[in-house]
């Protein structure tokens, strides 16, 4: 009966005890996702949506509607031999009128653009997207502000323990320095000094406990969760098995060749003719038929359509130049490019010996630790038969302490620079 009640306790407590801890990836894609910069995707998303919406609406036909008077000081009208001729046959013809007027309807369709259409849709999803990765690169840059954080905890945290364990030992042996005090093997100021050096240890552990607390608060509102009551996992100390760079600068710089190329292809596309429908539409005075306009002041309806090519020529005079700029824009890139890559491989070089020279450092940490053990224990006993007094005593010790703090510490920062070093790399 016992077996199934302490599998169900388990079944319980197990998903808690998973939640109460937390990685450093998870802490790093909660940052992202909580970082007000992430908001700047869905804005240049909207905006290629607009861009790409109003490029469409060029196919759609262009409607104008106007009205018009006008008054002009000289008309078309008849010779006055003619106009003499026609009298004499009862025919009046006044000419046309010089006051003139008309509403009507102007409309336009884009048959052929030569490809204009296209290049700019070509900008604008190049435009938005080279957006979208200076929007990767600033959201980058929070990985390692996270990571710093993670970290810090971490080797903070591994102080409040080392140096608890170093108290643990201190208050033992100030046990037994009261006891020999009681039994006037001790001296008073002996037993002073060890009680001083632990509340000293006391005030390091609370100082540090304050430390992550702070540390915690500033990666809570990063993540934008609470971590009260969560164990930050100690992450692997795994390398990285590709050396080469995959960072969101290196596609920002394709991105921003791309655009200057496409920008260049909008330029040679202005140089093609456009071929387009047109029709003119109106009613008023005169109409097209002047010599009925000229025998009488009615009104008429008249339209006109046809096809019309269209070849602006302006954008010869500038192509040269244009070229010439996109030719320096991209070379300003690749420059830029190849000095980012120069630097990442340095960055690299220099960090994988950081890792080189820690492991060289931490193959001598457990004999340091094993040796200030052992010196610390055989001062302990010679304490208890009066051959050294309690200040020997707390310096072996702190010896002690210190070794299995640096060998920790030596741990953490190794992972900690192999971190940098995926940082480095986008690794």
């Amino acid at each position: 009966m016992k077996k199934p009640i302490i599998l169900f306790f388990c079944l319980i407590i197990a998903p808690l005890c998973v939640t109460a801890q937390i990685t450093i990836e998870q802490c790093v894609e909660k940052a992202m996702e909580n970082y007000p910069e992430i908001r700047k995707y869905d804005l240049v998303s909207a905006t290629r949506e607009i861009d790409l919406s109003d490029i469409d609406k060029g196919w759609l036909p262009r409607i104008s509607a106007y009205g018009q008077a006008t008054v002009q000081n000289t008309v078309p009208s008849f010779p006055e031999s003619l106009s003499g001729v026609l009298q004499q046959m009862g025919q009046s013809m006044k000419g046309l009128d010089k006051l003139q007027y008309k509403v009507g309807v102007d409309i336009s369709q884009t048959i052929w653009d030569g490809g204009l259409s296209r290049a700019r849709r070509d900008v604008s999803r190049l435009t938005s997207e080279t957006q979208r990765k200076n929007i990767d690169v600033e959201l980058y840059a929070v990985r390692q502000r996270v990571e710093n954080l993670y970290f810090a905890i971490l080797l903070t945290e591994e102080q409040i323990a080392q140096t608890g364990n170093a108290l643990a030992l201190v208050k033992g042996n100030l046990e037994k320095l009261r006891s020999m005090l009681r039994n006037g093997t001790a001296m008073q100021c002996d037993v002073d000094m060890v009680a001083a050096q632990a509340l000293t240890m006391e005030q390091d552990i609370t100082r540090a406990r304050s430390a992550v607390r702070g540390y915690r608060q500033v990666l809570e509102i990063f993540i934008g969760e609470s971590l009260s009551d969560r164990a930050l996992v100690m992450p692997d100390a795994l390398m990285p098995s590709d050396m080469r760079p995959a960072r969101p600068e290196l596609s920002l710089f394709e991105n921003r060749i791309a655009a200057a190329q496409a920008s260049r292809r909008l330029s040679d596309v202005s140089l093609m003719p456009k071929v387009g429908f047109f029709a003119q539409t109106w009613y008023g005075y005169p109409g097209f038929d002047y010599f009925k306009s000229m025998m009488n002041r009615n009104l008429s309806f008249n339209i006109m359509a046809g096809v019309k090519v269209t070849w602006n020529i302006d954008a010869f005079y500038t192509k040269k130049n244009t070229d010439r700029r996109t030719a320096v824009d991209t070379g300003n890139v690749m420059a830029e490019k190849e000095t980012f890559l120069f630097n990442t491989g340095m960055q690299s070089v220099s960090q994988q010996e950081k890792i080189s020279g820690l492991r060289s450092v931490m193959a001598d940490d457990a004999k340091i630790i094993e040796l200030r053990t052992n010196v610390r224990k055989a001062a302990e006993s010679q304490l208890e038969n009066g051959v050294i007094d309690a200040t020997a005593l707390l310096t072996k010790i702190t010896d002690e302490n210190q070794a299995k703090l640096t060998a920790r510490f030596h741990e953490i920062q190794l992972i900690q620079e192999i971190y940098n070093l995926k940082y480095i790399l986008n690794r």
